[in-house]
């Protein structure tokens, strides 16, 4: 199997290659790995680079190395292909996806990356997009497309911007009147803060909106708060949201299933894992065992995924 470390430089403010090539190089020579490196130039330029060298049909493992933006790239290009594992190295100020897994501290350490356990994962298909941590509708991709130009400013965290991001959004995109459906039952609409379809937990730069959420489930954790409350009501409410005590809200819709399609009254904002666009009509369905994920070898997943196993049998 061939390595490909693919590296986006501006990631870690622009600090991320010269910081993480010498490790790269470093842990291949030790074991030693047929590897290469390839540094992107422009954003989605990671897609087609990952794709043609997928078509080719050798045994890959692709790293993301940067942010949940790099991530996206990867994912978006190896789906589909067969002989492809995706892995992370998280360089960026999010990277939300690996929370499941472990710290980016634990992340650093290459040994266990590079060495770590191939697991067959779920993917959330939008349109043409895929997501392999989250989806969201309405105020929370807001947020999202509020955050991605404010985290670029000096001094501002991934996780400050989404509070950032908050505001505005708070502000400005309070309601939004939406009809969704889950695998096809009975229509529903009403005004929603948002609605959110998690693949896994976290989002936003630390946010658990689905905290029973696991990748390998076979299902997707629909999440739907209804905008019937004040702004400022809301803002109290932030950070027990973002601790993941808000399913037992009344204002809450929680389910589990297959597919969720929505209609929006107004344009609104789509947000697939960190990439966002304004739509009207979006369908958000799994796909069940749509990629081959690689858990760095002493994710703590690892050892809850075999309980897991051993209590299904």
């Amino acid at each position: 199997m061939k390595h490909i470390f693919v590296i986006n430089p501006a990631a870690g403010q622009g600090k991320a290659l010269d910081f993480i090539k010498p490790k790269i190089e470093e842990v291949c020579k030790k074991y030693p790995l047929d590897y290469e490196i390839y540094i992107t130039q422009k954003s989605g330029e990671g897609i087609d680079f990952v794709k043609n060298r997928a078509a080719g049909g050798e045994e890959l493992r692709f790293y993301a190395c940067g942010g949940d933006g790099t991530l996206y790239e990867v994912v978006n290009g190896a789906y589909g292909f067969k002989n492809v594992q995706v892995a992370v190295i998280p360089l960026g100020s999010g990277n939300d996806f690996i929370r499941l897994f472990g710290t980016k501290e634990d992340f650093m350490n290459l040994d266990d990356v590079v060495n770590g356990v191939p697991v067959e994962f779920d993917l959330i298909k939008c349109g043409d997009e895929i997501a392999i941590n989250q989806c969201s509708m309405g105020m929370d991709a807001e947020v999202c497309a509020m955050q991605g130009k404010l985290k670029k400013l000096p001094l501002v965290t991934g996780e400050g911007a989404y509070y950032l991001g908050c505001l505005y959004a708070i502000a400005k995109k309070f309601k939004n009147r939406f009809t969704y459906s889950i695998d096809d039952g009975e229509p529903i609409s009403d005004d929603y803060l948002f609605c959110f379809i998690g693949n896994s937990r976290w989002y936003g730069g630390g946010f658990m909106a689905a905290p029973l959420a696991l990748p390998e489930d076979g299902l997707l954790d629909f999440v739907l708060v209804k905008a019937n409350m004040s702004r400022a009501k809301l803002l109290t409410l932030l950070n027990k949201y973002k601790r993941g005590e808000h399913l037992d809200w009344d204002i809450t819709t929680f389910k589990r299933g297959k597919k969720l399609v929505i209609h929006s009254e107004n344009p609104a904002a789509v947000n697939v894992d960190g990439e966002c666009q304004y739509v009207t009509d979006a369908s958000f369905e799994i796909v069940e065992k749509g990629m081959t994920y690689v858990v760095p070898a002493k994710s703590k997943f690892l050892a809850d995924r075999e309980k897991r196993l051993a209590q299904a049998k």
